[in-house]
């Protein structure tokens, strides 16, 4: 064989602009897939009671919210049963808390996968987020359930689910690359997330309405919270509560910021992940 036939690849560390080069993670499908499956069996690997564990996680807080706010501060809940109305919230809810949490300790809990073979880095926090969809699944029949008891009928905004579904993972993939990355470096991340979640359940409107907020400007300034967005449109798609008007393209535009951001940071710091993990 003759030199001119060999192929030569020179690997350089990056200079300026960091390419993302997202066709690597369609490349390494496979791999994404397997490490999907992967998570799903570990989360519910060894427990007694397994997927019954997304039932009464959000069961329990529906009860703890409808007891709380819905009895005691008798918060309005936009004409539905105040059951309802929780727990049409906290599908999306969990969904984005879950995927951030997986999404920002996976890199560490993949370490041994990392210092071994090259693959795009970014299939593991991606894979962490996507294997939370398992859960929402499950959610979403006893959504159904109690919407059958309440004799509430999902409304015609019903076939917008899957795109407030799309923002939900778009935010908590976004900042769960950005907990991801920093947490490599920095071990307190995983100390700071949990409560960082804490505070942006109350921020955000799962336990009481958006509606509460009539300004026009100041329900456009609670968008920029973008989960505020996504539960709006995750009770007018299910339940015909008030759409989610001026909140939900503050949201949007703050979700694909924090995606692109993430995506950024994370490739930008993607060389070191090997060698400080």
């Amino acid at each position: 064989m003759s030199d001119a036939s060999l192929q030569v690849t020179r690997v350089e560390p990056p200079h300026g602009w960091v390419r993302l080069q997202l066709n690597e993670v369609f490349a390494y499908r496979e791999l994404a897939a397997f490490l999907v499956w992967r998570d799903i069996k570990v989360r519910y690997k060894q427990t007694a009671l397994g997927v019954a564990w997304a039932v009464i996680q959000p069961v329990t807080t529906m009860v703890l919210f409808t007891v709380v706010f819905g009895r005691l501060a008798q918060l309005p809940s936009d004409g539905v049963p105040y059951p309802l109305f929780t727990f049409a919230a906290l599908l999306p809810w969990q969904v984005f808390a879950a995927s951030l949490s997986g999404a920002a300790a996976s890199l560490v809990g993949s370490a041994g996968l990392l210092t071994k073979v090259y693959f795009p880095r970014l299939i593991v926090p991606l894979a962490a987020a996507m294997a939370t969809l398992v859960d929402f699944l499950v959610s979403l029949v006893v959504l159904g359930v109690l919407m059958a008891y309440y004799q509430t009928a999902p409304s015609a905004a019903i076939v917008t689910l899957p795109l407030f579904l799309l923002l939900a993972l778009t935010t908590s993939l976004g900042v769960g690359l950005w907990f991801a990355a920093l947490n490599v470096r920095y071990r307190d991340v995983q100390y700071v997330l949990p409560f960082i979640v804490q505070l942006w359940l109350f921020a955000s409107p799962v336990a009481y309405s958006a509606s509460l907020i009539h300004s026009p400007i100041g329900r456009v300034i609670y968008g920029l919270n973008p989960m505020a967005g996504v539960i709006q449109g995750f009770r007018w798609a299910l339940l015909g509560s008030p759409a989610p008007g001026p909140l939900l393209w503050p949201s949007v535009a703050v979700s694909v910021a924090l995606l692109i951001s993430g995506l950024f940071v994370f490739k930008r710091l993607e060389d070191t992940f090997a060698d400080v993990i």
